[in-house]
């Protein structure tokens, strides 16, 4: 069975070797990085399951950090440790998209608590998350699209907007709001990055002549089946 990834970043060195040292000893795999910068790039190469980020570091802080990794994925649970005790602080984490925070000093034993709490919580949703498309199937927390004996990978991006076309199945999927939801923005570029994203998901449905992806202009794109 292959450990669970947990995505720490701590700008303090020591504080920061000792929680990863801690968790891999309950045999979770941990990458850590130094600031927000790091941490977002080795998110978005090694994929993992939980997040645990301090509020303050350099070049890119834990709120900013979270906020644009909740653009693209509103499920991975996020944990933010800080020094800070305000309320409106605590208030904005969880503005954020954030699902706990642990004020610091704290015990290693609370955090493991909390992260199995929030992962146990995961578990249970990703069994209602997988989808049966016309004769593939749709591995929504797996990113795999099935279809007899074959399966393809996902990247990140598009496995989020097949989720959501899916869950609009034979509705129109408000182009500015995915856009907003997963770019972060409706400009120009990024919905011709859309564009792109779309002709992939085609692609990798083509197997399937009853499942299509509809563009309605002016609207957006609607799944039929």
């Amino acid at each position: 069975m292959s450990k669970i990834t947990i995505l720490l970043a701590e700008d303090e060195p020591a504080l920061g070797q000792i929680i990863k040292e801690s968790l891999e000893t309950r045999d979770f795999h941990v990458l850590l990085c130094e600031n927000g910068e790091l941490a977002l790039e080795s998110y978005q190469k090694e994929s993992p399951e939980l997040l645990i980020l301090d509020v303050m570091m350099p070049k890119k802080d834990g709120f900013t950090l979270a906020k644009e990794i909740r653009a693209i994925d509103d499920r991975i649970p996020i944990i933010f440790l800080t020094a800070k005790s305000q309320t409106q602080d605590v208030v904005e984490g969880f503005t954020i998209g954030g699902n706990d925070y642990l004020k610091k000093p704290f015990s290693m034993e609370e955090l493991i608590v909390r992260i199995n709490n929030l992962l146990n919580r995961t578990k249970t949703q990703k069994t209602s998350e997988i989808f049966e498309v016309g004769a593939y199937t749709f591995d929504f927390p797996k990113q795999q699209l099935h279809f007899e004996n074959e399966s393809q990978q996902l990247t990140h991006r598009e496995a989020h907007l097949l989720f959501h076309l899916i869950k609009n199945k034979n509705q129109v999927l408000d182009r500015s709001l995915i856009l907003k939801k997963l770019w972060g923005n409706d400009d120009f570029f990024s919905a011709r990055s859309m564009d792109v994203f779309i002709s992939k998901l085609r692609k990798k449905l083509q197997k399937d002549e009853s499942v299509q992806i509809i563009n309605v202009r002016g609207f957006g794109y609607k799944l039929v089946n």
